[in-house]
């Protein structure tokens, strides 16, 4: 690291694309907690497992609002609604 290591990393980060399409998830249960994987590199897709540990990016910590049979949740990292998936995934290179 530089001289100075307290000195903060501004540098923009950028997601990795684990999937490009949506993760079918059921069975949540309302009020339930679920930690979303924003860095791309969970092994558990679409959820959080630490991976992201060094990469600057931070789980998004998500209430499941109400029950519902399917969710389709982001898994290319770059959704304007997170975790749900809006199809930006269509028009990433």
């Amino acid at each position: 690291m530089a001289e100075n290591e307290e000195e903060k990393d501004t540098t923009k980060k950028y997601p990795a694309v684990a999937l490009y399409g949506p993760c079918t998830v059921k069975n949540l249960r309302e009020g339930d907690t679920k930690l979303w994987c924003a860095c791309g590199l969970s092994k558990s897709q679409p959820w959080c497992d630490g991976s992201h540990k060094g990469t600057g990016i931070k789980p998004l910590k998500w209430t499941v609002p109400k029950a519902q049979s399917l969710y389709q949740i982001c898994a290319c990292k770059y959704t304007r609604d997170p975790p749900y998936c809006d199809a930006t995934h269509t028009n990433l290179p």
